[in-house]
């Protein structure tokens, strides 16, 4: 009998009215032929006021007893929620994640899943009862109860999807699906019938509150279709999985990012180990790094830029004063009012002149860039938080988001559910694990080459006139970074195939000629490493395992852009084969 997981927010289920309704769309999908499991989040802002409740109580209260009273929440809910379904006449019971079986580690307020037993929840199910799932939480090895932390309901749906093997993972929420930015700041957003894993991975990493990155790292990793729904409504929601909307579309959803900060710390001596130093300062001070920039060195000395949250900028200065000293850089500028502006889209892996036309339309409205990062599917910029929002409504308009694509460009989402293939065994050794970081690929590209456009008028139309050159000679661009202006000017660099390389640097120097300033600089010898998986963001350490193991072979990095499913540097050719190598030593007990 095929299995449906359906998980419940807490506006979902924030009164007794709501957890009726909740309870009526369970018995419809039981109705329907389904096996159903019910997940679901405390009552409305049960948690805050718990929060709340505990720091009058104590002014630090222990991590361990905060689980204890936060798990209480979703123990309401899943009472209630059994309670409303046997009132309608059908039978269900609720079960607490340590009842369940959920094993997690011992990181109380942000526990990680290790394994799940799935025995008692399939005798339930056989036995024709509507099981209702606590999400948030678990057990560790001690039988102390533990948090999932942030987006832990989703994280414990979307995992009770993949040991069970559901057919799909519905999340009901008070939201009609996943919309192409976010509604509340621009009204013409429009919904998606359907997004791929990595899109919506970049998209929770920027900020779309729909679906936290940990659950979608996990119905990527083990097949899971997940379906966010309205609570409220029946209409057909958005579902996430493999396939992208429109394989036409190059674009396919734009986030802003609004309480950004940005630092660089100035004229770095360029050599290996100082991105290592910087950024394993700041991971020890629990400090979340964003995007991250280091441009091309001149004279022995590079910059290295990097954002953080505002609110985190006064400890980031404080973190990494001394370093900066020790290494010999000349200062630390910071800016506290920027903001992030990204778009998103499977299709810009092979499509040309997508950053031009980002590039352009901000330019068309006089919005200066400060800062451009590139990932695979992914462009950032990062703007004066004063035009962040005017920003976000041009890039969406650019590239028509608030369309539909053509009827004929949508592909059919097979309904057909491809579950993890693999043996039982390796099967459950991955269940075992399930929330480790699992590595993809780690790639060696030594057919690049990289163009450097140095002292460049900072002001807005500048990196869209670039790119308009190189657009124009037919020239697909790979890596972007634009590290933050400095005395009116800025340093841009990007990489092309090294059969692209005389042709760029042609389309440079015309640029520069335009300009009556600036300078081009180029290398045919250079080599992109890149790290791909699962769980790069939410494992914070994996560009600063990656900068250790090039900073022990002796291999300076020249580039670096980062994202939520990738991590690239720009090494000297002569090092790709070695630096290759060292990662794969690495980051050899995470492949998967």
């Amino acid at each position: 009998m095929p299995t449906v997981v359906q998980k419940f927010g807490g506006t979902s289920v924030a009164d007794s009215e709501k957890i009726l309704a909740a309870a009526r769309k369970a018995i419809r999908a039981q109705q329907e032929g389904y096996q159903v499991v019910v997940v679901v989040s405390a009552m409305g802002k049960n948690t805050d006021q718990l929060v709340e409740l505990a720091h009058q109580v104590c002014e630090r209260p222990s991590a361990r007893e905060m689980d204890m009273l936060l798990s209480t929440g979703e123990q309401v809910s899943v009472a209630l929620m059994a309670m409303a379904i046997h009132q309608l006449g059908h039978e269900a019971v609720s079960l607490t994640g340590g009842q369940i079986g959920i094993r997690t580690d011992s990181k109380h307020t942000r526990a990680r899943i290790r394994s799940i037993s799935t025995e008692r929840i399939r005798k339930l199910l056989a036995d024709g009862k509507i099981v209702i799932a606590a999400g948030f939480q678990g057990i560790d090895e001690d039988l102390n109860i533990t948090t999932l932390g942030r987006g832990g309901s989703d994280t414990t749906a979307v995992a009770l999807a993949a040991v069970l093997h559901a057919d799909a993972c519905e999340i009901y929420t008070d939201v009609d699906g996943v919309y192409t930015t976010d509604p509340r700041i621009l009204p013409e957003a429009r919904q998606v019938a359907r997004v791929n894993y990595d899109e919506m991975l970049e998209l929770a990493s920027l900020g779309a509150g729909v679906m936290h990155n940990r659950s979608v790292e996990f119905g990527k990793k083990f097949c899971v279709p997940i379906h966010v729904r309205s609570s409220f409504s029946d209409v057909p929601g958005t579902v996430i999985a493999s396939l992208p909307e429109s394989p036409d579309r190059a674009v396919s959803g734009a986030a802003m990012t609004r309480g950004e900060a940005q630092v660089t710390v100035e004229d770095v001596p360029d050599r290996p180990g100082a991105s290592l130093a910087i950024f394993s300062t700041l991971a020890d001070k629990n400090i979340s790094v964003d995007m991250i920039v280091q441009n091309v060195g001149a004279e022995g000395r590079a910059d290295i830029s990097f954002t953080v949250l505002e609110s985190d900028l006064p400890a980031t200065l404080s973190a990494i004063d001394g370093v900066a000293r020790n290494l010999g850089a000349r200062d630390i500028t910071h800016d506290a009012h920027v903001s992030k502006i990204s778009i998103v889209g499977l299709g810009m892996a092979d499509q040309s002149g997508v950053a031009d036309r980002m590039f352009r339309a901000l330019a068309r409205k006089g919005i200066n860039i400060g800062m451009i990062t590139t990932g695979e599917i992914k462009i950032s910029v990062l703007v004066d938080r004063d035009d962040a929002h005017e920003a976000l409504r041009v890039v969406h308009r650019e590239f028509e988001l608030d369309r539909p694509p053509p009827a004929e460009s949508v592909q059919e989402w097979d309904v057909e559910v491809h579950h993890f293939e693999a043996p039982a065994e390796e099967i459950l050794a991955r269940l075992q694990a399930m929330e480790d970081l699992t590595i993809d690929a780690i790639a060696l590209d030594d057919a690049q080459a990289r163009v450097t456009i140095s002292h460049i008028p900072d002001r807005p139309g500048v990196a869209a006139d670039c790119f308009d050159a190189i657009a124009g000679a037919g020239i697909l661009v790979d890596m972007i970074v634009q590290s933050v202006g400095r005395d009116g000017h800025a340093n841009l660099t990007f990489t092309v195939s090294r059969s692209d390389l005389d042709k760029s640097c042609r389309a440079a120097g015309n640029v520069v000629r335009q300009f009556g300033e600036g300078a081009v600089t180029s290398s045919g010898s250079v080599a992109k490493l890149t790290v791909s998986g699962i769980g790069l963001r939410s494992h914070t350490g994996v560009a600063i395992r990656m900068f250790r193991a090039l900073t022990d072979e002796h291999i300076n990095v020249d580039m670096i852009s980062t994202s939520e499913v990738q991590v690239n540097a720009v090494v000297d050719a002569a090092h790709g084969r070695r630096g290759l190598e060292a990662l794969q030593r690495a980051f050899a007990d995470a492949m998967g």
